[in-house]
């Protein structure tokens, strides 16, 4: 499980430079193996940038043949005002609907002022990131956070 950890966080560390992955990485087979072990994915994070980095992390998974069961991304803090109706990251979210869950923090949500009706279509709400994230791995996924 550490080797597989290691390598989730190694791969995403050389994609993240970027917020869409232009030329994506030939995985090696011992890698795809490894990663195939665990195939549920969750990330936590706060950034614009850290979110497009995972949505190109999943790109990246499955061009290399990786069956993905889930992928969950769940998002606190700043980002949070970022994923309201008509915005950028709307239309840049727009080819992963159905494909990935985003769960967003009510906490959050709550402090910054962002009601449930402003956020764009094909989110989640869940009560606290922290709690989403045990809960992730209590069900068994590789997990990241940023």
């Amino acid at each position: 499980m550490k080797s597989v950890s290691t390598t989730l966080i190694i791969a995403f560390l050389f994609f993240a430079g970027t917020p869409q992955v232009k030329a994506q990485k030939k995985l090696d087979q011992q890698t795809v193996a490894d990663l195939q072990t665990t195939p549920k994915y969750g990330f936590i994070l706060t950034t614009e940038r850290h979110f497009k980095g995972v949505l190109g992390m999943y790109d990246l998974l499955i061009e290399n043949g990786l069956e993905i069961e889930e992928y969950e991304i769940v998002v606190k803090g700043m980002v949070v005002k970022a994923l309201t109706k008509g915005s950028e990251l709307e239309a840049f979210f727009e080819k992963y609907k159905g494909k990935i869950k985003v769960s967003v923090c009510s906490v959050a949500m709550e402090k910054l002022g962002v009601e449930a009706e402003t956020l764009f279509d094909g989110l989640d709400i869940t009560p606290t990131a922290s709690v989403r994230m045990l809960q992730l791995q209590a069900l068994g996924y590789n997990t990241l956070t940023y």
